[in-house]
């Protein structure tokens, strides 16, 4: 069966995206710790990050860098935080979280709630920024 996310990139279930290639694809995590937390993925699932083949591991860790790079531009944080924990999809993924302290990335915190009008503003405005970062 496939996961939700291959459902989202075969285009099954909706996503506030803010960037893709053939290979990858960032989205707004739906159940964020911050405005602006983001979920980047391959698009090939796989479930255990360390199980992707190392161009894909790569590619995918180099998208996750022009991915925060952008975030950081048009969010108010210090840094854009990145941890992989893999348990609650079974389809590699990298959280990039806007932090502006280590307890930001408690993720036994409470989730943010957010309007889908306020999920779309956010994505365009990473959007907009990876525009301006592409040249």
């Amino acid at each position: 069966m496939a996961s939700i996310f291959s459902k989202i990139v075969a285009g099954e279930i909706p996503a506030y995206k803010v960037a893709e290639t053939t290979g990858f694809l960032a989205f707004l995590d739906i159940n964020p710790l911050a405005e602006g937390h983001v979920l980047v993925i391959p698009k090939k699932e796989v479930d255990e990050l360390f199980d992707l083949d190392d161009e894909t591991y790569t590619g995918l860790q180099i998208f996750a860098k022009i991915v925060a790079t952008g975030m950081k531009k048009v969010l108010p944080c210090k840094r854009i935080g990145v941890t992989v924990i893999g348990l609650e999809v079974p389809h590699a993924h990298i959280h990039l979280i806007p932090i502006n302290g280590v307890n930001d990335m408690n993720f036994t915190k409470p989730k943010l709630k957010f309007t889908p009008e306020e999920f779309s503003a956010t994505a365009e405005k990473i959007k907009a920024a990876l525009r301006t970062t592409e040249g």
